[in-house]
C-alpha cells in the first residue's frame, strides 16, 4: 500500500499554480528593470503663474542670458524648458523641488524699513517668508532696477543664490533699497 505523502500531482496543476507565480516574477523583474535603467526626467518643468510685470524687460533679459545652463551642487543642477513658456523665469532640475528664479517680479510685501536683508556677493537679498511645510527657501533681489525671486529646495545648499548673485551683479548696477 502507498503512503499518502507520495501522491502525484497532476501535470495541469503544477503549471496552473507555477504559471501565475512564473508571470509575477516577470512583471516584477521588468519593472525593477526599468526604474533602474531609466534616466532622468528631463521634460519641461510646469511653473505656476506668479505676477511679473517687468519679465519682458531687457534688464531681465540681460540678467538671464547671463546665467549659467547648471547650477553649482551636488550633482549640478540642469537647467529644463518650461510648460508653458514662461517670460522672465528659468528652471534647473533639483530634488525634492526645482529650482526657480523669475525676474521682474512686483515689490516683496515683506520689504519694509525693519526687513532683514542678506547680501551675497554685492547683492542684497529678502528672505521671502512661505508657507510652513515649504521644501524650499526663497529670496528677494531687492537693490536693482527689476526684483527678482528665487526659489531652491533648502537641501540645494548656498549654490544657486551665488550663481544668481554673481549674474545679477555682473548685469545690473546696484541701487539703494526702496523701502517706502
Amino acid at each position: 500500500m502507498a503512503g499518502a505523502g507520495n501522491r502525484r500531482v497532476p501535470p495541469f496543476t503544477a503549471v496552473a499554480v507555477a504559471l501565475p507565480l512564473l508571470l509575477a516574477l516577470v512583471v516584477a523583474g521588468l519593472g525593477i528593470h526599468t526604474r533602474l535603467t531609466a534616466g532622468p526626467d528631463t521634460g519641461p518643468i510646469s511653473l505656476p503663474a506668479v505676477a511679473a510685470p517687468q519679465a519682458a524687460t531687457p534688464a531681465c533679459r540681460a540678467v538671464l542670458d547671463a546665467l549659467p545652463a547648471e547650477l553649482p551642487g551636488d550633482p549640478p543642477m540642469v537647467g529644463r524648458e518650461q510648460a508653458p513658456d514662461t517670460p522672465g523665469a528659468l528652471v534647473w532640475a533639483a530634488e525634492p523641488e526645482p529650482v526657480v528664479l523669475r525676474c521682474g517680479t512686483e515689490r516683496p510685501a515683506e520689504l519694509g524699513p525693519t526687513s532683514p536683508l542678506i547680501v551675497v556677493n554685492g547683492v542684497n537679498w529678502l528672505p521671502l517668508t512661505g508657507a510652513p511645510d515649504a521644501r524650499s527657501d526663497t529670496y528677494a533681489v531687492v537693490d536693482r532696477e527689476v526684483y527678482l525671486e528665487l526659489s531652491a529646495p533648502t537641501e540645494t545648499g548656498p549654490g544657486p543664490l551665488q550663481a544668481v548673485a554673481d549674474a545679477v551683479g555682473a548685469t545690473l548696477p546696484g541701487q539703494p533699497v526702496q523701502v517706502r
